[in-house]
């Protein structure tokens, strides 16, 4: 806002340039107005300071956006007409929801394609190929507020309810999967999400969105990306699906590390069935990303019976991904298990579970057995 490309040091003329202080957070003006900078991570910096006007930069995106905005209009109490300039790509959150609807707002929308004359003609090239005609170039490149879809698994309120800063310290942390048929330019994603399991203080269990780590690319790509999540994460396994490469799905993640295990679950139901109880442990308020993921969170919420394969993203890899993980996690966080899908290695993860147990109650070998 303040250094950047377009910025107010930029755009100013030489002989209206403001002093810029970064330690005091500061833009002065050679006429004496005062510009002081904040950030939406911490809302009690608004409490107290007084002001005329301001320019909220990307509100949809602050990290604590209603808090924030409040704070900032308790110190909007300076002059005769105080007045706000928000610039936002325009997500569907409440809060720009109810801005847009406001008689008072006056609400101007713009077109990446409108500021063509000055961008690369190889960008607009790709991202028009990428995003043209998708609910997320209408929302990026045309500036329009998509509403959820009716009948979709996921609203981007119950995601935005339950959002965390960061993860507590986990019990479990799985990569899931989810390869693409094929490696070609413009073939389908490989889906690569990572996701955590821990209890809160009452026993409750709770899953955690880590990372969307998906990309297109080779099969030595994506299994070098699911590899490199894996020991970030110091992760406890892999979890791939195997219904399109069999076996060789495990090869190729061990021709990376042979070290990693690598756990293949199997398809044997529809993806929307496979995704209803996940999308209901979003409804408890049972699962949290931690930070933003964009695409992902746009695949889920055009995520419906309707929409599968007609969203504009071809195969939803990513949210395949994520329901894979969080599929591998319910028993954990329900005490019950999904009946879907699986050749999977629950009953060896229940093995390996009983044997923590063993050791730390100290039963004896046969009673473990038994």
């Amino acid at each position: 806002m303040v250094e950047g490309e377009s910025g107010l040091l930029a755009i100013h003329p030489k002989d209206f340039r403001p002093l810029y202080e970064p330690s005091k957070r500061r833009v002065t003006w050679p006429n004496g107005a005062i510009a002081t900078l904040y950030n939406a991570t911490e809302p009690d910096q608004l409490r107290g300071p007084q002001h005329d006007g301001a320019w909220c930069d990307e509100l949809a995106k602050w990290q604590y956006t209603q808090e924030t905005w409040d704070q900032l209009q308790f110190g909007l109490r300076l002059g005769s007409h105080p007045r706000s300039v928000v610039t936002t790509t325009p997500l569907p959150k409440p809060l720009i929801k109810k801005l847009v609807a406001d008689p008072k707002v006056i609400t101007t929308r713009g077109s990446t394609l409108h500021n063509s004359s000055n961008m690369p003609q190889s960008f607009l090239d790709e991202i028009m190929d990428k995003y043209g005609g998708t609910r997320l170039g209408r929302q990026e490149i045309e500036g329009e507020i998509l509403e959820d879809i009716p009948g979709a698994l996921w609203t981007r309120e119950s995601i935005d309810n339950h959002r965390l800063p960061e993860a507590p310290d986990l019990e479990r942390i799985l990569v899931a999967v989810d390869p693409a048929t094929s490696s070609h330019e413009g073939s389908d994603e490989h889906g690569i999400v990572v996701v955590g399991y821990a209890r809160t203080e009452e026993g409750y269990g709770h899953a955690y969105i880590l990372e969307d780590g998906s990309l297109r690319g080779t099969p030595e790509e994506w299994a070098r990306r699911a590899v490199h999540l894996y020991r970030k994460y110091s992760a406890d396994r892999i979890v791939a699906e195997k219904n399109q490469g069999g076996e060789m799905v495990s090869s190729v993640i061990r021709s990376v590390d042979r070290a990693v295990p690598v756990t293949l679950v199997h398809a044997s139901r529809g993806k929307y069935i496979r995704a209803e109880p996940v999308s209901a442990l979003y409804e408890q308020g049972r699962v949290h990303h931690v930070g933003r993921f964009d695409k992902l969170e746009d695949q889920m919420c055009t995520f419906s019976v309707d929409n599968i394969r007609a969203n504009g993203y071809g195969s939803p890899d990513r949210v395949d991904a994520l329901v894979w993980g969080l599929s591998e996690l319910f028993t954990k966080i329900t005490s019950r298990r999904i009946k879907d899908e699986t050749s999977s290695s629950l009953p060896e993860i229940q093995r390996s579970e009983r044997a923590v147990a063993f050791k730390q109650t100290s039963e004896s070998p046969q009673a473990w057995m038994a």
